[in-house]
């Protein structure tokens, strides 16, 4: 339960899938990576990812955007030091981070630029 890779969102809140029962999930909304596929910023997370590096063997990215996709949600303008608070639960053993943050804050800046040019 510790590297966050199978990160789900239950009830819009990030959860780790093989430490949540599923009789807790009875009534409940679960979201995984895959219910993400056309949703705007999980496009941006994607796309930002790929153009900064941030994944290597792939095997922590699909936690790390559902964590980088609520941590949007929530902030959309946030700073390094509240990117990485927001993947603090997920761990990655072959990026270091850094390009991972540097994807977070992309999407991010893509995302407000969208938004501001649509206003």
């Amino acid at each position: 339960g510790i590297c966050g890779a199978c990160t789900l969102l239950l009830d819009g809140e990030p959860v780790r899938s093989c430490l949540t029962f599923a009789a807790d999930c009875e009534g409940r909304q679960v979201r995984s990576i895959e219910d993400l596929d056309d949703d705007p910023v999980a496009i941006a997370l994607r796309a930002a990812f790929t153009a900064e590096h941030a994944l290597q063997c792939g095997y922590c990215t699909p936690g790390m955007i559902v964590r980088a996709w609520r941590l949007l949600q929530e902030n959309p303008n946030p700073s390094d030091a509240e990117i990485r608070l927001g993947i603090a639960g997920n761990l990655c053993r072959c990026t270091g981070y850094q390009n991972i943050v540097k994807a977070i804050r992309a999407a991010a800046d893509v995302l407000r630029n969208a938004k501001e040019a649509a206003q």
